[in-house]
């Protein structure tokens, strides 16, 4: 068991409130508040492209900051912190080698995760973070009190930072999108919407899995441009895109799928979304929220922190199964299911009240 590992166990419930368990309290403690720094040595590697300089074998930190550009010293100190989590691994002669954990973090490799991490890293996220407090206090997010202006309209007004975004989320997508299309029991034909789709990563895995379904991107026409299933010849002719603002309607089929979407925003706003897709939906048809499940109780899950991430810059939030029901009743819909998958993701499966 590590240090870290230890103090966690004497911060639980129930440990002593003595001079000794106060000591382990104040060390565990200060040592997660240093924890953000992690990320911000992960995003600063990501930045130079050291994952990439790596992919040829082992190199000192000088070796690196030559190739990168960068200060050797500087770059050598966040290096030694990202060794400590096992991104790279440092050897007796002082050079650095990619470990199997760092792979994701080359721009160059299937599922790569370098763009996903600057997103996730990027100021728009960074620094709401910083402002969860305003969020305790006001009751809003941190997002609008610093930047002027609603999370999704400063998307609008900035092309960089929506740039970065869905570079970031399909990048982020692609790992995941093929478990939870196999995760699924899809009808053999009919069609297949995905509802804000992005660049369509989804819907790909969707259509090569059931050559019997035909599919609709449906999202903004900013981002339908960057879409990637023309680039697919196995799936021509099986889908189309579709310009539209799915607050105003979205394209009637028999699968809508909306993946992580619902998380972005509020409950009214959700219910007017859903109702939508209630509508929209053909008889017998099926919409699959694709989102995070919050568990019971005390355990980690990556739901909890992307919680605070919503508080902090969105509207939204991360539901548990009840909280989806709610709304599902709401907007016309019943809950039929929930369908786990290898991802962080579940397939809450709503059918027509």
């Amino acid at each position: 068991m590590s240090e870290h590992e230890d103090r966690a166990i004497d911060g639980q419930a129930g440990a002593g409130t003595g001079e000794e368990a106060l000591r382990r309290s104040a060390a565990f403690l200060v040592d997660e508040a240093l924890g953000f720094l992690f990320p911000a040595a992960l995003r600063a590697a990501a930045d130079v492209g050291v994952a990439d300089r790596l992919a040829n074998g082992p190199a000192t930190a000088a070796e690196l900051a030559a190739a990168t550009g960068t200060d050797a010293r500087n770059l050598y100190r966040v290096l030694r912190l990202l060794a400590t989590r096992g991104v790279v691994a440092e050897d007796e002669q002082g050079r650095f080698t990619l470990t199997e954990a760092g792979q994701a973090l080359r721009g160059d490799v299937p599922y790569s995760v370098r763009t996903a991490v600057q997103m996730l890293t990027d100021r728009t996220m960074w620094r709401p973070a910083g402002e969860l407090t305003h969020c305790l206090t006001e009751g809003t997010t941190a997002f609008e009190n610093i930047f002027g202006m609603p999370f999704f309209d400063h998307f609008a007004k900035d092309e960089r930072t929506a740039a970065v975004f869905h570079v970031g989320m399909a990048a982020m997508s692609d790992q995941e999108n093929a478990p939870i299309a196999a995760a699924y029991d899809f009808p053999p034909d009919g069609t297949v919407v995905d509802v804000g789709g992005g660049h369509g990563g989804l819907l790909l895995e969707v259509l090569r899995r059931n050559p019997g379904l035909e599919g609709v991107l449906s999202d903004r026409s900013h981002v339908l441009a960057g879409n990637r299933l023309g680039a697919h010849p196995e799936i021509a002719g099986r889908w189309t895109a579709q310009e539209g603002d799915f607050f105003a309607a979205v394209p009637a089929g028999d699968v809508l799928m909306l993946k992580r979407i619902t998380h972005d925003w509020d409950d009214e706003a959700c219910v007017t979304l859903l109702g939508h897709c209630a509508r929209a939906l053909r008889p017998g048809g099926r919409v699959l929220v694709l989102d995070a499940v919050v568990p019971p109780g005390n355990t980690p899950h990556q739901s909890k922190d992307l919680d605070l991430m919503m508080m902090a810059s969105l509207t939204g939030r991360e539901r548990t199964e009840a909280d989806f029901a709610e709304l599902f009743v709401r907007a016309g819909l019943r809950l039929s299911r929930v369908i786990p998958t290898p991802a962080v993701l579940s397939v809450v499966e709503a059918v027509a009240a």
